[in-house]
């Protein structure tokens, strides 16, 4: 099963590699991994899915609770969430395909964020399902160049 955790820490130098750390020392895969800042300047936000189950994820809290860097972590795997991507594709486009290419692209509301002479660049955001739909429709006109982050996700609601 896969589990997405928020872990609200302090924003400083190292912490992003203490947390790493310990999911690799454990031999615990990271399948997505994203961090930036919230609305408090001392404070970050760490969203990572990992896989395992529900003793795994109890392992990894307890593990990320003795970091003093750490002030919250919350299992949002159960919770009714907002999660997002992005994904930016480089797409070959000729003058055939293209205007094929950014039908596509305005159908899942993407955006066209550069064309070339031989390509097209698309940013699309969402969940994991919308971006992998796009994915797979834009890979039979030739993926030049593919770029994803990880899930971040935030709770709904007073949470």
């Amino acid at each position: 099963m896969k589990h997405t955790v928020s872990v609200l820490v302090a924003n400083e130098s190292g912490v992003l590699a203490r947390v790493a750390s310990l999911f690799s020392r454990r031999g615990f895969n990271i399948e997505s991994l994203s961090v930036g800042k919230t609305d408090k300047e001392d404070i970050s936000r760490i969203t990572i899915v990992v896989e395992g189950d529900d003793r795994v994820l109890e392992q990894l809290t307890k593990q990320l609770n003795k970091l003093i860097v750490v002030h919250k972590i919350s299992d949002l795997t159960q919770e009714s969430v907002v999660s997002r991507g992005l994904a930016l594709i480089k797409v070959k486009a000729t003058a055939t395909t293209r205007s094929e290419i950014m039908q596509i692209v305005d159908i899942f509301r993407g955006k066209i964020v550069d064309v070339a002479a031989d390509s097209i660049m698309v940013e699309i955001t969402g969940n994991e399902d919308k971006v992998n739909a796009i994915e797979e429709l834009l890979r039979p006109f030739g993926i030049k160049e593919l770029v994803r982050t990880g899930k971040i996700a935030m709770a709904r609601g007073k949470k």
